[in-house]
């Protein structure tokens, strides 16, 4: 549906953007304008910067307490870049699921929604602008991570494998949390709802793979590590860091993520479709 103007949508705001000339003219920047609006609620009103803060607190206590570690031999330096990089692409990760479990639901929350679907603008580009801005999290936690990851590789000549490991890992894993996470936002009728189940859905998904030692061996333990992408993720991390293996060497465990990254966006903009203010489906 389309309208010149929305009663009561604040200028400057998300919730303003239906008079946006450019959502009439040309549909395809839609997404955009909408990640752009996004990006500076989450930025400049400083909801990101707080999260970015607390995610740096904690970077830098597991960094001192890596770095001051005087017992540390190679293969122990190399277990304790593993560590920061395995914390800073699940936590990062984690960022992007906590922001996106509120982007629809949110709404909701805070009576915005239905400006939302009044607008000129696709309810799939709805779901990408988001989306884009949730993700921009995990670019701003990785950028924080590499001076710590930079100083920790360095001694044992892994700078270019961590970072480009960690980048890649991270990414895979914050899109299948951001499609995840707006997925069941756009079926919560609170913020609170979304991000209660989003982070029971992943314990649910991850509780499989903490089982015993001896449980997890065999095809079936095998397959429930694969299947998880978190735990296949961070086990790829630590082949490549701590076995020291060819990237390629352990490339399989990077299905289960690649293919979760894919499914997860896909589900949240088919979903889009039915995007309603009542999650219920009555409007």
């Amino acid at each position: 549906m389309t309208v010149d103007r929305v009663p009561g949508a604040p200028a400057g705001s998300v919730r303003g953007v239906a008079k946006s000339a450019a959502w009439r003219h040309d549909a395809t920047r839609a997404w955009a304008v909408v990640a752009e609006r996004e990006l500076r609620d989450l930025w400049l009103g400083g909801r990101g910067l707080l999260l970015m803060v607390a995610y740096s607190v904690l970077v830098s206590v597991v960094f001192y307490l890596a770095a001051t570690n005087q017992a540390l031999n190679f293969l122990e330096q190399r277990e304790a870049v593993n560590v920061t990089l395995q914390l800073v692409a699940a936590v990062g990760s984690l960022l992007v699921l906590v922001t996106a479990a509120d982007a629809l639901s949110g709404e909701r929350d805070r009576g915005t929604l239905e400006t939302l679907l009044l607008t000129p603008v696709s309810r799939r580009s709805l779901i990408v602008g988001k989306g884009f801005a949730a993700f921009s999290l995990w670019i701003a936690a990785f950028v924080v991570a590499v001076p710590y990851l930079w100083f920790l590789a360095d001694g044992v000549g892994l700078t270019g494998t961590t970072l480009l490991a960690g980048l890649g890992v991270g990414s895979l894993l914050s899109l299948f949390l951001v499609g995840y996470a707006l997925a069941i936002s756009s079926l919560s009728g609170s913020s609170r709802l979304s991000l209660t189940a989003s982070l029971f859905g992943l314990l649910a998904i991850y509780a499989p793979t903490q089982l015993p030692g001896s449980a997890q061996r065999g095809w079936a333990g095998e397959l429930l590590q694969r299947v998880d992408p978190i735990t296949a993720g961070l086990r790829y991390l630590g082949a490549v860091v701590v076995d020291a293996h060819p990237a390629w060497r352990d490339a399989s465990w990077l299905i289960g993520p690649g293919i979760a990254a894919v499914l997860a966006p896909a589900l949240a903009l088919a979903l889009a479709a039915r995007l309603r203010l009542d999650p219920g489906g009555r409007r």
